[in-house]
């Protein structure tokens, strides 16, 4: 049976070739029949969840079901709903046959599973969406009236609101809201810890200081500006800075002699985050600083601090501070994993086929792209609109080959994953059995300095930190013992051809 669409006063049909009104009034009944909710339901999809974490493994199950919820059940059939239309087209490219045969299997008395997309704040005595079977049945998309996007967060507390600012000025950026930051296996414990710190009532410290760091473009700046702006919708007075816009307060308020209207401004806060601290410069504004982090924990008022590396590896900074951020929570967000640049590929294309109707990509193209894109959330952001340039300007439709040469550029620039000491000691230490505890220790045994001395060697030459700094994070040593160990192992892997196997191993295995 053969259906086709029909767009009508910004309503969408679906007409039967052969059967006309007669399937439309189905249709509409089926749409208005009361939602049925199973007393046990609950606790069924529970069931279902589990089996298909179970079945996919945790990181497949977080990134694609998550976020799938049990609507209501009709006529045997249920209704499941998704938060985008890209997780739904996944969702049915992809795993179908799995979501319908575990649903049946723990939803009694069910016949069929169908998926929409879910509308924030929908009224649930209106019929679903955009529901799309999972197999095999027609489309219906019920009649919907055009809603006004919901405010969330702080926009929903601000809406008389010309600009979102903080107490110290700074501009918010709306968008980079709790609700739009897509959580994944590298970044779900700096955003539990983000989304405590900003539910706390003003005067209580979760965690103080929390620092989080990551390379660039893997989302440490939208947490922040999350944090502020939730913090703020509460009701408590927030400072946002960036390293730059930090010093440029200090500077100016020194030229205008208000320094110290400045510094008391920033101690009747309650909180205070602050992005990029590796770029703050200078002997006097680093005491300032360190000062007012002083003040604000002494007095119960949280910090939250972005960089990008450790706070103990931010050697430009002042010790005392260096000391205080790593006497806090501090909290890494990895590199993004291919299902969850996925997502988020998938969550920016469907931002731009709202603004371009006729943009349309298929599923398999994002699979690629996320593939092959494996650096940061900027360069998704870079694939997506190259994406969009190619379909605009040329009129034609996207495919795997025009993705491959759009994207080129973004591929063949990709940068080397960036090692850290301590990935190569808790490799190198696996690697010959030995734990990094005895990598760190004084011990001398030969089972216990060979791989001491490759990794120092694996350190001096796949990281950018100086002979002394990898002495001090191999326990304290000095930089020429160091320095013999480097130069041991590369006369022993010219001469030793399974050594230089062996190491080379070791350097893929930190680099891939």
């Amino acid at each position: 049976m053969m259906f086709e669409r029909r767009r009508m006063d910004d309503t969408v049909e679906v007409v039967s070739a052969s059967v006309g009104k007669g399937f439309a009034e189905q249709a509409r009944q089926i749409d208005e029949a009361p939602v049925v909710i199973q007393a046990s339901a609950g606790e069924a999809w529970d069931r279902v969840r589990r089996r298909l974490r179970a079945e996919l493994g945790e990181d497949v199950f977080s990134s694609w079901f998550a976020r799938v919820e049990l609507g209501s059940i009709v006529d045997g059939v249920a209704y499941l709903t998704v938060p985008t239309r890209f997780l739904k087209s996944w969702l049915e490219s992809h795993y179908a046959e799995r979501l319908r045969v575990n649903c049946m299997a723990e939803l009694a008395g069910l016949n069929g599973v169908m998926l929409s997309v879910r509308q924030v704040s929908r009224d649930m005595s209106q019929p679903p969406a955009e529901i799309v079977p999972l197999r095999g049945r027609a489309t219906v998309a019920a009649p919907t009236e055009p809603r006004p996007a919901p405010a969330t967060g702080i926009a929903a507390a601000e809406l008389g609101e010309r600009d979102l600012v903080d107490a110290c000025g700074t501009l918010l950026d709306r968008r980079m809201n709790f609700q739009a930051f897509i959580v994944g296996k590298s970044n779900q414990l700096a955003f539990a810890a983000a989304e405590r710190i900003a539910a706390a009532p003003a005067g209580t410290t979760p965690y103080n200081p929390l620092y989080i760091h990551a390379g660039v473009g893997l989302g440490k700046t939208h947490l922040l500006q999350a944090i502020a702006q939730e913090a703020r919708s509460q009701g408590k007075r927030v400072a946002y800075f960036t390293a730059d816009r930090f010093m440029y307060g200090f500077v100016a308020a020194l030229k205008s002699q208000t320094a110290l209207a400045f510094k008391e401004k920033l101690r009747g806060i309650d909180l205070l985050v602050v992005d990029d601290v590796q770029f703050i410069q200078g002997k006097s504004i680093q005491q300032e600083f360190g000062h007012t982090i002083n003040a604000l924990i002494d007095a119960g008022k949280q910090i939250v601090v972005a960089g990008d590396r450790m706070a103990n590896d931010l050697e430009a900074l002042d010790e005392r501070i260096r000391s205080r951020l790593g006497g806090g929570l501090v909290v890494e967000v990895g590199d993004l994993d291919e299902a969850l640049r996925a997502t988020i590929l998938g969550n920016r294309l469907e931002t731009l086929q709202a603004a371009h109707p006729n943009f349309q990509v298929n599923p398999d193209v994002v699979t690629y792209v996320a593939r092959v894109v494996a650096t940061n959330g900027r360069d998704l952001d870079g694939a997506a609109n190259r994406l969009l340039a190619h379909a605009t300007l040329s009129g034609q439709p996207v495919s795997l080959e025009t993705a491959e040469a759009a994207i080129r550029d973004l591929v063949r620039t990709r940068e080397p994953r960036r090692v850290k000491i301590e990935d190569i000691q808790k490799l190198v230490a696996t690697r010959y059995n030995v734990s990094r505890a005895d990598i760190l220790s004084e011990r001398r045994t030969a089972a216990v300095v060979k791989p001491r001395q490759i990794a120092m060697y694996l350190a001096k030459a796949l990281t950018p930190r100086s002979l002394p700094e990898i002495g001090r994070r191999f326990g304290g040593r000095d930089h020429t013992t160091v320095l013999h160990a480097v130069r041991k192992i590369e006369k022993a892997i010219t001469e030793d051809r399974s050594l230089h196997d062996e190491v080379d191993l070791l350097k893929r295995m930190l680099q891939e």
